[in-house]
């Protein structure tokens, strides 16, 4: 396949690299040990890197790349939350404080979605949120290694989150009120 600024093709590399980390969700669900979870939670770290890294250096960005990336790292985090939340890693709490970006994320897009005045600004990863899914990332090898670090991380994470959502929500501001006075 030739290299382009950006394909409308569904399958290509970067694509299949996101997709699977909805099987690795499935995998961490059933997964039984800790040593298999480290090693889903690492390959699924590999991938989140990997697939904005290939779409960058072949030229394969996609509209549907840029959606399945986020809802890919979601889902996997998800799965991971409920995994840690039902063998008693985490408490409830945390897992409340570690989805508050994802729930108002969701939240933020539903009102994009139907408000005219934002559905035409464009949804991009900002470095707020990245940081936030590296800490996820590590709260949860934490929850299987160093069970006495998961609650300070998950409040630093919470503080991120929240971070995170309202960085999200001024860029989203911005966007608006310039793409307001433009027209």
């Amino acid at each position: 396949m030739p290299a382009t600024s950006s394909t409308s093709s569904v399958v290509t590399l970067p694509n299949l690299v996101s997709s699977s980390r909805f099987v690795l969700a499935a995998g961490f669900l059933m997964a039984e040990g800790t040593a298999w979870r480290i090693g889903l939670l690492g390959v699924a770290s590999l991938t989140d890197f990997l697939d904005g890294w290939l779409a960058r250096r072949a030229r394969l960005t996609s509209q549907l790349g840029a959606l399945l990336d986020p809802v890919a790292d979601r889902v996997f985090v998800l799965a991971v939350v409920v995994s840690l939340l039902a063998s008693g890693e985490l408490q409830a709490w945390h897992a409340v404080a570690l989805l508050f970006r994802d729930v108002m994320s969701l939240i933020g897009w539903f009102v994009a979605r139907n408000s005219p005045a934002l559905r035409s600004i464009p949804f991009r990863a900002r470095w707020p949120g990245k940081v936030l899914t590296a800490l996820q990332l590590f709260v949860f090898l934490a929850a299987l290694l160093w069970p006495a670090l998961v609650s300070p991380l998950v409040i630093a994470a919470a503080v991120l989150g929240v971070g995170a959502t309202v960085d999200y929500t001024l860029m989203l501001w911005r966007e608006r009120r310039v793409e307001a006075e433009g027209a």
